[in-house]
């Protein structure tokens, strides 16, 4: 845990300015699905993981990940740092299994969870359609079907 002691000040100054809420990728997608005609609410703090979209009508939830903290499999923005490689790990981990209990959460309460990754946001065409063919009945996976929990975002 002594590792936690010699963090670069400079790097934590950094770190800590990385918004959490209403970041760009976040209000492409808040921007794409008002253009598109849905109306929602955003930072519902009464569900699991405080969603950063929510579609009450739809019964939907909206998490817009970043690519880097939330492991994006595949993308070229998902990099491991190269200092400290123990402690990215651990957090990383602890990220991924988060996001993977609040998914497990919001199906189980009824909510379809639908992830849009901070590289999808780039275009805002591909976006729109992938939102817009979101809200389709076989776009979901079946109700019961928990197991999709934990396959990151694969329902677009």
């Amino acid at each position: 845990m002594s590792s936690h002691l010699s963090v670069d000040p400079v790097r934590s100054r950094i770190m800590q300015a990385v918004g959490q809420k209403h970041t760009a990728p976040e209000m492409t997608v808040r921007r794409t699905l008002y253009a598109l005609g849905y109306r929602f609410r955003v930072q519902r703090r009464d569900l699991p993981g405080s969603p950063d979209i929510v579609l009450r009508k739809h019964k939907t939830v909206i998490f817009v990940h970043g690519c880097f903290w939330h492991r994006h499999p595949l993308c070229k923005k998902a990099t491991m740092p190269k200092t400290r490689l123990e402690f990215w790990t651990e957090k990383f981990d602890r990220n991924v299994a988060r996001d993977q209990l609040t998914e497990i959460a919001l199906r189980k309460m009824g909510w379809q969870v639908l992830i849009v990754w901070e590289c999808e946001t780039k275009s805002v065409e591909i976006l729109a359609a992938k939102l817009a063919s979101a809200f389709t009945a076989e776009a979901y996976p079946s109700d019961s079907d928990l197991s999709g929990a934990g396959k990151r975002g694969e329902y677009f």
